[in-house]
């Protein structure tokens, strides 16, 4: 897949993470559910519908890729919000919590994307 077309995949997923954040948070209040296992599963079908049209690879390793990258980002973007490094812009770190899971996606996806391309060419 071309850079462009990567970026270009990558920015409408960066906007999709931030703008179904808010959905998905008021639907976990809706179902009185824990709002980290929503925003898991969430982000989880979000990034099986950006695997499977966008990298097109087989089912399983759409699947695994995908559920694995969702729960590492939120945890690893909950950790990064838990910093407090933006306190005087977002004093209980949830913003800074949003984009850091939007940006840790990205950046995972980008790390399986690579990984998969140097095994296909070693092939």
């Amino acid at each position: 897949m071309k850079p462009q077309i990567r970026i270009l995949f990558y920015s409408i997923l960066f906007f999709l993470y931030l703008s179904s954040t808010s959905a998905l948070l008021s639907l976990a209040e809706r179902l009185s559910t824990d709002p980290f296992k929503t925003l898991g599963c969430g982000f989880a079908v979000l990034n099986i519908i950006y695997a499977f049209f966008a990298l097109k690879w087989n089912v399983l390793l759409n699947i695994v890729s995908s559920i694995a990258i969702a729960a590492l980002a939120l945890f690893s973007a909950m950790k990064f919000g838990d910093l407090h490094l933006f306190s005087n812009l977002d004093p209980y770190g949830i913003k800074t919590a949003i984009m850091a899971n939007a940006v840790f996606s990205i950046l995972l996806w980008e790390i399986v994307y690579q990984i998969k391309w140097k095994i296909n060419s070693k092939i």
